[in-house]
């Protein structure tokens, strides 16, 4: 197992690693819209802190040695089911290429009031 970390994307807020490789796969943890330079959440509408997450796991990616195109799975959480069609938009720009599988569900809260939220699973 090798932990993943990196400066470039927000620090763990808890007892978990920004990622994990094992067995040939990436497990990433959630990621909801921090800024990592200053571990602030992102705020503004649901567009800009989608961005934010994505940008966020690219990062948790690159620290990997892997991108978009290796995710095989994700899973988005939302506070507010309303904003899926949003969501969705900002996050199809990411997987223009491939695909992944996808869970999406809604929760009653996130993380320090964030209101999305995405994990993936890659191949490394």
């Amino acid at each position: 197992m090798n932990v993943i970390a990196t400066d470039q994307a927000p620090a763990a807020i808890g007892p978990y690693s920004q990622a994990v490789q094992a067995a040939g796969f990436l497990f990433c943890s959630g990621q909801i819209p921090l800024d990592p330079a200053t571990g602030e959440l992102v705020r503004g509408d649901i567009q800009r802190e989608t961005e934010q997450v994505m940008e966020n796991l690219r990062a948790v990616l690159a620290a990997a040695g892997c991108g978009f195109a290796q995710v095989l799975r994700t899973t988005i959480y939302l506070v507010d089911m309303a904003d899926f069609p949003a969501v969705n938009e900002v996050y199809g720009r990411y997987f223009a290429d491939t695909k992944p599988a996808r869970a999406s569900v809604a929760v009653a809260a996130l993380p320090k009031g964030a209101r999305v939220e995405i994990d993936a699973v890659a191949a490394v």
